[in-house]
């Protein structure tokens, strides 16, 4: 079936008031980068709540060669955004390591600054006026979990998460963002490599695989592996059921 963008957005936009309202929340938080999937998240935000009711943050970690877009994103909307620095919260927890004699794994140094910048969006979340954090994953990240647990993965509901790339970009284009600030390659902003550097494979085979059932045999194998290793990262706490009673009615619903 042929996606249409146009088709899409009004109920995807009255989800997001739905969303936002069973949050008890007012102001959406979003995290800007300067690719489609936050740039496209942010329009959605503008379309749904009104410019007045988005925030946008910028959180380069120390000098980001890239910020003009995430700057340029934010005029274009013309929301309210703040420029958070987070090196000297990711610097000032590896020299605390390096301290007490724990050494940093590369994955820790390319983990951690996702997750300062999920505790920074919550920070500012919770200090404005019915802040709401947004998350701004897309269903091809998400399949092959490409993202940070507690990281990039969190926020209180996520617009694009059963969009594709392609998908995602084809709702920016009916928004009306300027092409740029869809066609950026797709970067973690942390390794100095692309998304699809790092994964093995293209975005656009995930997406011809899960749309269309379309893949070679190799590419498929380590799709599927990356699937099925990272579905943790999506599902709620595990919690041990001690079998002590309880006296709300759903108990059960509580646990799912």
């Amino acid at each position: 079936m042929e996606f249409n963008a146009k088709e899409q957005l009004p109920g995807l936009l009255d989800w997001m008031r739905q969303q936002m309202t069973a949050c008890g929340g007012k102001t959406a938080v979003i995290g800007i980068s300067g690719g489609k999937d936050s740039s496209v998240v942010a329009a959605l935000a503008v379309a749904a709540y009104g410019r007045e009711n988005v925030v946008g943050v910028l959180m380069p970690d120390g000098v980001q060669p890239d910020i003009d877009y995430s700057q340029g994103l934010v005029d274009v909307l013309n929301i309210r955004h703040y420029t958070f620095n987070i090196h000297g919260g990711t610097s000032g927890i590896l020299d605390e390591m390096a301290r007490i004699g724990v050494e940093a794994s590369r994955q820790t140094k390319v983990n951690l600054p996702s997750r300062i910048r999920m505790a920074t969006l919550y920070a500012i979340a919770q200090s404005v006026d019915g802040g709401i954090v947004i998350n701004t994953s897309n269903l091809s990240e998400d399949w092959v979990g490409y993202c940070t647990i507690y990281g990039d993965s969190a926020g209180a509901f996520s617009p694009l998460g059963m969009y594709t790339t392609e998908e995602v970009c084809a709702l920016g284009a009916e928004l009306g963002l300027p092409e740029k600030f869809l066609v950026k390659p797709p970067s973690d902003g942390l390794t100095g490599l692309t998304d699809e550097d790092n994964l093995g494979f293209t975005y656009h085979a995930v997406n011809e695989y899960v749309r269309k059932g379309i893949v070679d045999a190799e590419t498929k194998a380590k799709i599927d592996h990356k699937h099925r290793i990272s579905r943790f990262k999506f599902q709620t706490i595990p919690v041990y059921h001690n079998g002590l009673p309880m006296v709300i009615e759903d108990e059960t619903d509580f646990y799912k």
